[in-house]
């Protein structure tokens, strides 16, 4: 049985492979997601992303019964959204917290996650192939 996971991106990553390459890299997150898609043939995969912190909760309550994972980089609302942590907190589906840079060596203020505590897990500072790591751990739970 094919497993669901859900790509749930916040603001700002629109711009991977644009913004800030020696943080993010250059790659862009269609070119990265394609290639999710074609290594794990064996989930379908949903993605979204979108800048607006109300629409990141609306799809957490759209499909957290009812999927079987969430990856979710919420980009800087990782630090200041009580709103995302409770929509974390009420639903079924495991939401693994994913940060492309290592939040913990960038500013102050980039050390809090309000997420964390909702999430099974977290993977911070491996790139994109933070990602792959959440999507592996959510195939085997």
């Amino acid at each position: 049985m094919k497993k669901e996971i859900l790509i749930l991106n916040g603001p700002n990553l629109n711009l991977l492979g644009k913004r800030e390459p020696d943080i993010y890299g250059s790659t862009t997150f269609e070119e990265y997601y394609a290639s999710l898609e074609k290594k794990y043939p064996e989930v379908t995969f949903r993605y979204f992303q979108s800048n607006s912190e109300g629409a990141l909760v609306d799809k957490i309550h759209e499909v957290g019964f009812e999927i079987d994972g969430i990856v979710m980089n919420a980009g800087a609302y990782t630090h200041t959204s009580i709103a995302i942590a409770d929509a974390i907190s009420a639903v079924k589906s495991p939401v693994v917290e994913v940060h492309i840079s290592n939040v913990a060596k960038r500013e102050t203020f980039r050390h809090i996650s309000y997420m964390a505590k909702s999430c099974v897990g977290s993977i911070i500072g491996l790139g994109l192939k933070g990602y792959e790591l959440a999507v592996e751990y959510l195939i085997e739970l």
